[in-house]
């Protein structure tokens, strides 16, 4: 059986196979199931409600309990001396490797930095906005197999763009310790302020604050389900990035494409496992080649097993009537990452609408958003890029409306307001405009 399935629309159940796949990503098949997932918001309300209580000791005896690790509520927080060894014993060329992607996404965020206008003037009025960084972040880095050091910076560099003052991580002491990797990246991002806390645990103690750690503004960084749902039930406490679902990508191709490289970039997004990969063009023949080079190119990964459950489960190489139908497909999933590779790609940029990230042309594969172009990795998915954004310098920043008026602005403007009070029943508002054009 093909790793990818072939959808034609020669079938007769063309369009239904298309709403199934779109479905699917958008979370149905993804999640876990609904026993499964009960039981996970009952564990996480469970420790949300332990740590909000019990503060420190709470913290440290459910840590020492999940991450099999014997923490105290003493040693919560990692000393700056292991930092800074964590960091003179990391790998040299990896920390300059991190210095060059980090160059990269400060110079895009700060590029992107959303500046106070000048206010608009109206009379004598003055009508602005105020932008203003958060105080205080948790960036949550995972431990074991799921440190990826490449989110660590694709979250701290733009809370620092924006200026956040105090930007601290959590990391669970999995076996003992927080991995040293990231507790290198820490230092070399400039983070001094690491606690040892883990999973629903750490964002727990991060939203509502304990003895010795205050409270954050905001949580962002990846995680797994308990992750997922602790950052679900703490929104409105404290703001979030996102509850992100697997990894996804769609390729809009044409004849014009290189059967090996679109392989190739299917396979590298369901390397994730589970990570949704989609082919959309309008070459039958580019698609049938496709599927062939899928074959051949898991032969010879090393992840070739995750890869292919992935891709059974939620890839599929989709032939469609042209380029237009394939950019409204496109449209309709609203992926994570989106790749373009046609003859007439700013035509197809034009045509779309939804998409996290937009890969345009041949030589853009996706690991270079990833990891190195500037743009922040994270980004929404399960077809949430139709409402929302990638993550950015300007997601840790506040906006306030700024209004100022004169006397005789608000003489001017009285009649209207007390007007719009009086008509909603609300007479102290009334009042509160009119007493003062009495006294002017």
């Amino acid at each position: 059986m093909p790793a990818l399935r072939l959808i034609r629309p020669d079938q007769a159940d063309y369009r239904a196979a298309i709403s199934a796949l779109k479905n699917a990503l958008r979370g149905a098949e993804l999640r876990a199931d609904a026993a499964e997932t009960h039981s996970v918001a009952e564990v996480v309300r469970g420790i949300i409600e332990q740590v909000a209580k019990g503060g420190d000791q709470a913290a440290a005896r459910l840590t020492s309990e999940l991450d099999r690790a014997q923490v105290s509520a003493a040693d919560l927080r990692v000393s700056p001396e292991l930092l800074e060894r964590a960091h003179r014993e990391a790998d040299p060329e990896f920390l300059a490797l991190i210095r060059r992607a980090a160059a990269n996404v400060q110079a895009y965020q700060e590029h992107i930095l959303w500046k106070s206008p000048e206010p608009l003037a109206r009379g004598g009025r003055r009508l602005g906005v105020r932008y203003t960084p958060l105080r205080r972040v948790a960036v949550y880095v995972p431990g074991g197999r799921a440190l990826y050091p490449s989110t660590v910076v694709m979250t701290v560099v733009p809370a620092r763009v924006a200026g956040v003052k105090e930007i601290v991580m959590f990391s669970p002491p999995t076996g003992g310790e927080i991995a040293p990797l990231a507790l290198a990246l820490a230092w070399e991002l400039g983070v001094r302020e690491v606690y040892r806390l883990g999973g629903a645990v750490g964002l727990a103690a991060a939203a509502f604050g304990t003895e010795t750690i205050p409270a954050v503004d905001k949580l962002v960084g990846p995680g797994n389900a308990y992750v997922a749902e602790a950052k679900r039930q703490l929104f409105g406490r404290v703001g979030i990035d996102s509850i992100a679902g697997p990894s996804e990508v769609l390729i809009v191709a044409d004849d014009s494409a290189d059967p090996s490289w679109v392989a190739a970039d299917l396979i590298a997004q369901a390397e994730h496992d589970p990570g949704s990969a989609i082919l959309v063009t309008p070459s039958l023949a580019l698609a049938e080649r496709v599927l062939e080079q899928v074959e051949r190119q898991l032969g010879t990964l090393e992840r070739a097993d995750a890869a292919r459950r992935s891709l059974e489960r939620y890839g599929a190489a989709i032939v469609c009537a042209d380029l237009e139908q394939a950019c409204a497909f496109a449209n309709e999933f609203a992926t994570e990452h989106l790749q373009i590779i046609t003859r007439s790609d700013e035509q197809c940029l034009a045509r779309i609408e939804s998409a996290g990230a937009i890969f345009v042309g041949a030589y853009t594969p996706v690991p270079l958003g990833d990891y190195y172009a500037g743009p922040s990795h994270v980004l929404p998915t399960g077809g949430t890029a139709r409402f929302s954004a990638p993550l950015s310098c300007n997601d840790f920043l506040k906006v306030s409306s700024v209004i100022r008026y004169g006397a005789r602005d608000l003489a001017a403007d009285a009649a209207d307001v007390a007007g719009f009070a009086r008509r909603e029943g609300l007479t102290a508002h009334a009042r509160a405009v009119e007493l003062r054009q009495a006294k002017g």
